[in-house]
């Protein structure tokens, strides 16, 4: 979930500075410090735990082969080291298989991405300033439909942020009732007349796909995306807090207001909380190899595609498409793909538009995000340089 001051942790594991002292490493030979064609992808891995995140691991994808690299460690206690293989909650990356189940779907003739959510989810949508008539599937995909985020309330905050997480983490939510998390505050803006990240849109969206399809929005993920790319580490764990081996430990700050030095262990809750909007847990090589699909149109006809990519001004420094996020970078490439932040892991995973080179990294912490240390995975990755900080 980009634009997150709160998001999701697990057992209390207090750290001190001195666990986040780091070895970085690699499993390419040509990743000797300042020399070989990835020189600057492990910098930027080094530069995120120089500032101060306990590890990352990311697998770059080229028509010359993959590469992979790593700093820091899995787990500070036992100084455990980061690898590509490692399994991770990815957050809203989520977002962008949704997406592409619903642009299927409008393939198919079963929904148009302008029907109203009012018809596929009648009355779910309704009061407190809000008409689902008036608010489409698309602006649910673009962050265009004002549904208030609802991550960002003090009721979100109280349950599943500081403390609360540690009394709430193993609750289960169905999809309504996280909405009605949101809707309980007036929308941002009239449906189409401004953007705001909403995870509020998200689940609303895997309830359409459910409403459509007769099935669970993550089993026709399954069905539709994971098993026919052979997406064999990406699963969907519902209620189950668990993580597949290997994994690192999710080290977090639980969000709250000022935090301190303490870091604590929020490798496991039960991911309902997250649902349509950050669910999924995969590897890099999984998330490098849907990206590619993605973008070289082996998911979605080019009409589909091509509305994926029509993107909006969000007045940051990405814009967005349907479940699927644009960066141009300082090399004057454009990459596409999505971040995602959940309770102790932070991601990034960008496709260049022929599908031909990508990167997914992970960091087992959640509090650098669009910081330019973050930013510089990307600049590493497909300009082979490092950005200048951001303002």
């Amino acid at each position: 979930m980009p634009k997150r001051t709160s998001a999701v942790r697990g057992t209390l594991a207090a750290l001190t500075a001195t666990c986040l002292l780091y070895t970085p490493t690699a499993t390419a030979a040509d990743t000797t410090p300042g020399k070989g064609p990835h020189a600057a992808t492990q910098a930027a891995l080094d530069g995120l735990v120089a500032a101060g995140m306990p590890g990352v691991a990311a697998e770059v994808r080229t028509p010359r082969g993959n590469w992979s690299g790593s700093a820091g460690y899995a787990d500070t206690a036992t100084q455990r080291k980061r690898t590509a293989a490692d399994h991770f909650r990815a957050g809203s990356i989520t977002k962008t298989f949704v997406a592409t189940v619903l642009l299927q779907l409008e393939a198919e003739g079963r929904l148009s991405l302008d029907d109203s959510v009012e018809r596929w989810l009648p009355g779910v949508v309704q009061g407190n300033g809000y008409d689902g008539n008036k608010i489409t599937i698309r602006q649910l995909l673009n962050h265009t439909s004002g549904v208030h985020d609802m991550v960002s309330t003090e009721e979100w905050n109280t349950l599943m942020d500081g403390s609360g997480f540690y009394r709430h983490r193993y609750d289960i939510k169905t999809p309504r009732e996280i909405v009605a998390i949101g809707l309980a505050h007036k929308p941002d803006f009239a449906p189409g007349q401004g953007w705001t990240y909403s995870n509020t849109g998200f689940v609303l969206a895997g309830m359409i796909i459910e409403k459509a399809t007769g099935k669970p929005y993550a089993r026709e993920v399954e069905r539709r995306i994971v098993e026919p790319l052979g997406l064999k580490e990406t699963t969907f764990p519902g209620t189950d807090p668990a993580l597949p081996a290997p994994h690192p430990v999710g080290y977090s700050k639980l969000y709250v207001q000022n935090p301190g030095p303490e870091i604590y262990d929020a490798t496991h809750y039960r991911p309902s909380w997250s649902g349509a909007t950050g669910e999924v847990v995969s590897t890099s090589g999984d998330l490098n190899r849907f990206y590619s699909a993605l973008l070289q149109g082996k998911l979605l006809p080019r009409k589909q595609l091509d509305a994926m990519l029509t993107t909006v001004d969000t007045k940051q420094h990405f814009r967005y498409g349907l479940g699927i996020m644009s960066r141009t970078l300082s090399c004057g490439t454009t990459v596409w793909g999505h971040d995602g932040v959940v309770w102790g892991s932070l991601s990034g995973a960008a496709t260049t538009r022929d599908g031909k080179n990508a990167l997914t990294f992970n960091i087992n912490g959640d509090w650098l995000e669009q910081s330019p240390p973050f930013e510089n995975m990307f600049e590493g990755a497909f300009c082979g340089t490092t950005a200048k900080p951001m303002k």
